[in-house]
């Protein structure tokens, strides 16, 4: 008796294991917010998991169409063109514009999405080259048109008060995205997932054994190579540095995150890195810690949990918060 019910438990463990799927990689790629977004996904229903990357990537396009500053027809297009500078908006948008207020807060005004003009005057915006760097009587005329105390959320109502012109949302945008592109997928049930604009990544739990995704950062001074790896499990990454865009005048680089108490290019940092469990959070408070202070940003992330940082100082020395964690490879 005890031979055949052991007999019995062997062969319904050999069935079950034979019934049990493998775990299939998935991956597609697709051209949004002018740069490539990339989703991968294990899940053992090929047919699901390519149904969960599909929404996924309609929900970057939703926000790219309905939220991009560059985009024709998008909110915030239409706000910077509107001649009331004035438009409805939803839930949505509200809770967008209070999280881009609390950055602006947290950085005592050095994060600011109104610095399209300052932007335009150094040629990252529109498409006419620069050939000189900006006079200060220019910048100094551009900087009365950059404050983001000047919008303003009435009811269901966005407005932008005079004399700040516009918002860019370039700082911050795809990070929101990939967010909620990831929430689209968990509610579909992907249990593992690797999202990624480049700059912005986000992922769902681990990779299949138990295994965490892995990300090499950029060595700033020679992009190709890498000073180290990151660890991500269920966890976002956000990166701003000084080499991804930038203008060049007689020869010298100058890059796009600018001071805008300065006009000028921040001069004290070569790249920041921002961990934490939100997309949107890591994308924008990568570029308010690079406007910031070192030792105020420092001093933020060692008192608020959840977030981590490592930042590359202008003289290629690497600090970190207390618990940033990174396999060195330099």
């Amino acid at each position: 008796m005890i031979k055949k019910l052991s007999l019995i438990m062997v062969l319904v463990l050999l069935f079950a294991a034979c019934g049990k799927k493998e775990m299939q990689k998935l991956e597609a790629e697709k051209f949004l917010f002018g740069t490539y977004i990339k989703i991968m996904a294990y899940d053992n229903n090929p047919k699901e998991g390519k149904e969960a990357i599909n929404a996924a990537f309609q929900e970057i396009a939703r926000i790219d169409d309905k939220f991009n500053s560059k985009r024709p027809g998008s909110l915030i297009y239409k706000l910077n063109t509107s001649p009331t500078k004035e438009v409805e908006v939803d839930d949505e948008g509200i809770i967008l514009l209070h999280s881009l207020n609390e950055a602006y807060t947290m950085s005592k005004g050095k994060y600011d999405v109104t610095i399209s003009p300052l932007l335009n005057l150094w040629g990252f915006v529109e498409d006419d080259e620069v050939t000189e760097v900006p006079s200060s009587e220019a910048i100094k005329k551009i900087q009365k048109e950059i404050d983001f105390s000047k919008v303003k959320i009435d009811g269901h109502k966005l407005k932008i008060e005079a004399p700040v012109e516009m918002i860019d949302t370039g700082s911050f945008l795809k990070g929101y995205a990939l967010k909620e592109a990831r929430e689209k997928m968990i509610k579909m049930g992907i249990k593992s997932a690797f999202l990624t604009s480049i700059s912005s990544i986000t992922t769902i739990g681990e990779k299949p054994g138990n295994k965490p995704w892995r990300v090499g950062l950029q060595d700033p001074n020679n992009l190709s190579e890498i000073i180290g790896i990151v660890s991500l499990n269920n966890e976002s990454m956000g990166v701003s540095g000084d080499y991804q865009t930038f203008v060049e005048i007689h020869g010298k680089k100058y890059h796009h995150i600018l001071d805008k108490s300065t006009g000028y290019p921040v001069t004290d940092k070569k790249m920041v890195v921002v961990v934490t469990d939100d997309a949107f959070k890591a994308d924008m408070y990568s570029t308010a810690f690079f406007l910031m202070p070192i030792d105020d940003v420092l001093n933020y992330v060692n008192t608020h949990k959840s977030i981590e940082v490592l930042i590359v100082k202008s003289n290629s020395e690497i600090v970190t918060s207390k618990n940033f964690k990174y396999e060195k490879v330099k």
